[in-house]
């Protein structure tokens, strides 16, 4: 993943937590298959099961858009991984906040998903200009708005590897074997 381009889907409540993202009772899978239509539940669907038609996600511009730009501290709560996979399944490449809990923050990098943190000044532009068309440039690290400003975001080198190359942790162990391979060869 080096460019995302698409459309901002807008959710700006404040403080959602890992359980509002994937609730608790969908946790007894081990496979991340699946788990984005579970993503915000309680939110997206009604008592009866029905989709919730006034939740952002459940409207047609919603479809397909990769980018979440969500309110100030997002993903606090528990560490579950499950909150990570949720969006990736869904669709969700990069989410966007004024501040990303930590523990959420190193689970969704390890799972595909860009976090980005912005100053309360882009933040409130995002808010208010739902529907964006925005492009984040991994390579470069920055957000690239239509209007062309550009907008540079913090992220650590073996991170930003990672996503470039569509590994994790392990695969990025694996793709070294040759070289660790290589060095045990001459050590010997």
């Amino acid at each position: 993943m080096n460019h995302i381009q698409s459309r901002t889907v807008v959710l700006p409540q404040r403080n959602i937590d890992t359980d509002q993202i994937i609730p608790a009772r969908f946790l007894k899978v081990t496979d991340k298959a699946g788990l984005g239509e579970k993503l915000f539940w309680d939110w997206r669907y009604l008592p009866n099961g029905k989709p919730n038609p006034e939740f952002i996600l459940n409207q047609a511009f919603a479809a397909n858009a990769r980018i979440l730009v969500a309110g100030d501290n997002f993903g606090c709560g528990s560490s579950r991984e499950h909150a990570p996979w949720a969006l990736v399944d869904f669709g969700f490449q990069a989410v966007i906040s004024t501040s990303i809990a930590d523990i959420f923050r190193n689970n969704a990098l390890k799972n595909g998903l860009l976090p980005i943190a912005v100053t309360p000044e882009i933040h409130e532009q995002l808010l208010k200009e739902a529907g964006l068309h925005l492009e984040i440039r991994l390579d470069e690290q920055i957000l690239l708005f239509p209007s062309g400003q550009r907008v540079s975001f913090e992220l650590d080198k073996f991170s930003r590897h990672c996503l470039m190359n569509g590994v994790d942790e392990l695969g990025f162990l694996l793709g070294c074997k040759p070289h660790i391979s290589a060095f045990e060869a001459r050590r010997a």
